[in-house]
């Protein structure tokens, strides 16, 4: 699953995360654009406007068994009850190859 945040949820998130027994993610500082309204910037004197916000992209594989615990944590950690908390996308994992061998790939 992919789950796009605020930053500053960043950590409370990682801590729910790790509390539950998430053992692995990848984490991205990504910029998005949605119904959350941009920012206005001043450089150099002159204003400029962006609808494009910063945002955290996290990357979890989890078992089915597992996807609606850690959906739940997601969405309860991630909130602030404000427009742009973020959204969680589930998909199915066809395949998953490492570069170990044996039990140093688990």
């Amino acid at each position: 699953m992919t789950a796009v945040i605020k930053p500053m949820k960043f950590t409370e998130v990682k801590a729910a995360l790790d509390k539950a027994g998430v053992s692995g993610l990848t984490v991205s500082e990504v910029s998005g654009v949605g119904r959350q309204k941009g920012q206005t910037q001043v450089y150099r004197g002159a204003e400029y406007s962006s609808n494009m916000l910063p945002k955290i992209k996290l990357e979890i594989a989890v078992s089915d068994a597992f996807a609606d615990t850690v959906i739940g944590i997601l969405r309860e950690a991630a909130s602030t009850g404000e427009i742009g908390d973020g959204k969680v996308f589930v998909f199915d994992l066809a395949r998953c190859c490492v570069c170990a061998r044996a039990s140093r790939a688990i």
